[in-house]
This record gives C-alpha cells, structure tokens and sequence, in this order.
C-alpha cells in the first residue's frame, strides 16, 4: 500500500494543528456556529440526532492492521467501543466527545490517516474493487490510479468548493464491483482492439433523490491522460454546475440537462486547453506508484487436502467456504469476506475488539493488509488455501463468520433514523426483523443471490435505488413509512429499481419483504436471479401479490 512521504505527513500534521486551534476557539466562544460548520466539515465532522458524528477517509478501501488497531484503540478510548463501516469503504465514529476530536485526529495522523474530504462539497474519497490487486478476473490493479487521483485530488484548490459533492471509482474488471456508474465519474480499466491499456469513462451517475446511470463520454482514454481529462470534466462542472439549488448541483443534473453528447463536448474542448501541460502523466509517474502496489513475497503453494477433508466434515465450514471465500490470482490462496453481518447487530458495525483480531488474522494468515467495502463488509486478501479452517474458526468466535456473502441478509443499510439527524425512518430495526424472517441459511442459499439495500432518507447512503430490493424510509406526518423498489443493481448490469407502489407501514415492512421474496420463489425458471426474474416478468406479479 501507498507510504506517507514527508510531504504527505506535513500536510496532515499541520491540518490537525489548525482545526484544533479552530474547535478550541470554537468552545471559547471565538467562533460562532456558522463560522465553525465550514471548518469541521472540511475535517468530516457532523452533528447527528445524539453527538457528532467523524468519518475517517479510507482511500480505495486499503488499510494496513497498524491502522485498523489504532481504529480500534480510538473506538474504545474516544467512541464507544465500536465503529461502523460505510458504502464509501469508509469508517465513521458515531459517539466522539466534540472537544476530543483534534486529538482523534492527532491519532490518525500518527498512523497515516485522516478525514479530510470526507465531506462538503469538494472531491470525496475515491473508491475501488474490494479485490483489487488480488482478483482472478482483472486486467490489472487500479489502485495506483485511484492513489495518483487521491494526490491529484487532495486539497485542489479549485475544486474546494464545488456546487456539490463529487465521487470517483476506478475498476479494472469486467464485473463491475465498484458500482462506477452511479458514481459522478467512472473509470473502467480496459484493453482495446489493439492491445492498449485505458479507460472508458463515465459521467453523471448518483444516487440520492434524484438516481441516475452515468453516461459513457469517451470509450478509451490513455492513461498518461486520466488527471487532464478528470480536470477538465471538474473544471466544466465547476463552471456550469448549478450553484442555486443544491438537490440540482450535482454534475448527474447537469450532464441530463444538458445532454451526455454536448456534455462531452463541453469536456473535450476544454481538455484540449490542458492536455499537454504539467497534468500529463508519463510511465515513470505511473510506474512510481505502482512500486507501491507490487504483490507481496507469495510462496508457492498448492490447495490444502487437509481443508477439503475439513470442509467434507463440517457443513458449517463448508457454508463458509462457499458463499464467503473466493478464488484469487495467486495459486494457493483464497479472497476471504469477514461478515460484518451477524443477524443481531447493525450492519456495518465493527467492535474495537473484532477489528484488533481481523488485524491479528491479517497478521498471522496473510501480509498486514485489510479492506473494506462497498457492501459494509471486511476482506482478508491474502489467505493461504492452508489457513482457511483456522481463520474461519476465529472468525466464528467473533461473529464474522456468517456465511451470506451475497444473500438476503447481506444486506447494506445506513444508520438510519437511529442516528442520523437527516433520516426520516429506522433502519436497524427493519434490517433485523427481514434477517429474523430469512434466519434459515438454507433457504437463502436455495434463493441465491439477493442485494437488499435499505436508506432511511432520500439521500441513499443505502443505495437502494440500485438494490434488487431497495427500501426507502419516509415520513408521513411523524410515523415511519417505507417505499419499494425491484430490479436494480449497481453492477455492469446497472440498473435503477422500478418503484413498487405505495409506501408499506413500519409494522408492514418486513412481511412485504416475504411477499415479495415468496413471489419470486414460485415464478423464477430454474436458478435464475432474482435481478433477472425481474427483468423477464417486470414488477407486476409482485405488485399483485402486494397490494392485490
């Protein structure tokens, strides 16, 4: 993974000292609301429903065990014992005493880390495939291009204050999972008719109260291209983005607006004016980062007989197997998901205690590196075929070891009205209740792959408008209510889900959810998807069994 040089550590340093003189004088009274909000919004602090609320930039969802054990030490001495993990790839702190943020910021620091950007409206955390480096299937490892966009991007003084937030993904796999066109720009990392390296990008796509599929503007990009063209496409949204409604400044309005042709237009003309100045990257530029990525001392290693006769014994071992471990580049060696899915808990949470021992697997069974995902899960890379009955073993003893990767009850949810000031209903709640109704392992394997996501506001920090099942909490004169949608997916087969019809009752919720998965129990062909039962049927079986 990428080290700090001094430059880097300076900058964070000192960031830590000036918004620590800024709260101080904030406590004192020297600062008034309004003067401090910008300030502490630039360093990813909010003010939620019960106490602020830090979240910790994570960039393309890496980090090294040292940094996930200070997580879980600022967790225990500065939280309450716990953290809890974004569809950013993210890590936010619900329960920070506001007076002890700058020394929690002093600690990242200490660890090559920081929440910079992690709100307002300048360029967010860029984000990347979980199995980034270590996939079977990918052309190469994009995350040297997501760190040369993270040192691109970082404090740009023209793009500090844009007419919204901006987000960038980067993957480098046919299957899509970085979700990059709901994404306000999207980099796909492919080969050409000619053998070349680069990539096709997209714009416009988002989520939140206005959901919208990003645009493909331009089918291959050179790669010594990518930072004039990504400031080409910031400077025409900075220009013309709109500044006087902010549910219509994101660059997703504009690029509709306007149309995706004149849109790229707009881009190429301006690209024209940069591509050839102090932006262009050249193989060395890129060559230095990638020394940073270069694959660890792998030995070579064969699949161990030993684990395939545990795995015959053991169903349990086998479940775990099957839905939570996958193949990886390296013979000899398997991708595990640590499920932070446990049916009692909120999804996405992670105890001090579970990230110091992720940490000691990580350690132990591979090279001192763990990520985190869009789906609020953890990942192990690097584990040896060899290791897997023990770092399962651990795991279970943790409540990690779930084994529903990709099924009903993985399902991604935001905090909800729990915690967040701007919800509108619960969502913890309802997570627990859908998971109490499919609590049969079996049948969610008989099921298969099922993406539910749940957002307790228009904002969809859930993602449900590109869930197969997406749930959407809203209110209705003070009382919880829910809308529905089928048929998304924020994969290559991007799609926004088709609303349902009229909104469910708190109470109704979760039996809705049973309706409609029992529906698609008795009308899917074979074992077809519900994603693609959808597709074939559209929702109108669905609406029926419903509402009738």
């Amino acid at each position: 993974m990428y080290q700090y040089d001094a430059i880097d550590q300076t900058i964070v340093d000192e960031r830590v000292r000036q918004f620590r003189d800024q709260t101080n004088r904030y406590l004192r009274g020297e600062l008034t609301e309004d003067q401090y909000r910008p300030l502490r919004l630039q360093n990813g602090l909010y003010i939620q429903r019960f106490a602020p609320m830090l979240r910790i930039a994570i960039p393309y969802g890496v980090l090294s065990t040292r940094q996930l054990r200070k997580l879980a030490d600022i967790a225990r001495t500065y939280d309450r014992g716990y953290g809890h993990f974004t569809t950013r790839q993210n890590l936010q702190f619900n329960w920070p005493k506001l007076e002890t943020v700058p020394d929690l910021l002093a600690e990242l620091a200490s660890v090559e880390m920081h929440a910079i950007q992690t709100s307002g409206n300048c360029i967010r955390n860029t984000t990347s495939d979980q199995y980034a480096g270590v996939a079977s299937d990918e052309l190469e490892d994009p995350r040297p291009y997501c760190e040369i966009i993270r040192q691109w991007s970082s404090l740009h003084p023209e793009f500090a204050y844009l007419p919204r937030k901006f987000k960038i993904a980067v993957t480098a796999s046919r299957t899509d999972r970085a979700a990059i066109r709901v994404h306000d720009i999207g980099l796909h990392l492919i080969e050409n008719d000619e053998g070349r390296r680069g990539f096709a990008v997209y714009v416009g796509g988002g989520l939140g109260r206005t959901p919208i599929i990003g645009t493909r503007i331009r089918d291959f990009l050179e790669p010594v291209d990518m930072l004039s063209y990504l400031e080409a496409i910031l400077r025409v949204y900075n220009r013309l983005g709109r500044r006087d409604n902010k549910y219509k400044a994101r660059i997703k309005i504009l690029v509709r607006e306007s149309g995706a042709e004149r849109f790229a237009e707009w881009v190429e003309a301006e690209w024209a004016k940069i591509r050839t100045g102090s932006l262009q990257l050249d193989d060395e530029d890129i060559t230095r980062i990638q020394a940073f990525f270069q694959p660890p001392a792998y030995e070579n290693l064969t699949d161990s007989a030993e684990t395939d006769a545990q795995a015959t014994a053991d169903p349990a071992f086998r479940n775990w197997l099957q839905r939570n471990v996958i193949a990886h580049k390296q013979p000899g060696y398997r991708i595990v998901t640590v499920s932070l899915k446990d049916p009692g808990e909120a999804p996405g949470d992670c105890t001090a205690e579970q990230m110091e021992r992720v940490a000691y697997l990580a350690d132990e069974y591979g090279f001192g590196e763990v990520r985190t995902t869009h789906e609020q899960n953890l990942i192990l890379p690097d584990v040896p075929h060899h290791a897997l009955h023990a770092v399962w073993s651990a795991l279970a003893e943790l409540g990690l070891a779930t084994p529903n990767h990709g099924m009903i009850s993985d399902m991604i949810a935001c905090p909800g009205l729990d915690f967040c000031s701007l919800a509108n209903a619960g969502s913890i709640g309802v997570a627990r209740e859908i998971n109490d109704l499919f609590s049969d392992l079996d049948e969610q394997y008989d099921l298969g792959e099922i993406k539910l996501k749940m957002s307790g506001c228009m904002n969809g920090c859930g993602h449900h408008s590109v869930g197969h099942i997406g749930i959407l909490g809203v209110d209705k004169k003070g009382e919880e209510w829910y809308q529905i949608t089928l048929g998304g997916s924020a994969a290559e087969d991007a799609a926004l889900g088709q609303r349902l019809g009229a909104s469910v009752a708190r109470d109704d919720i979760a039996p809705t959810i049973r309706k409609i998965v029992d529906t698609f129990a008795e009308l899917r062909e074979g074992e077809e998807r519900f994603f693609d039962t959808v597709g074939r049927l559209g929702i109108d079986p669905f609406r029926q069994a419903v509402y009738g």
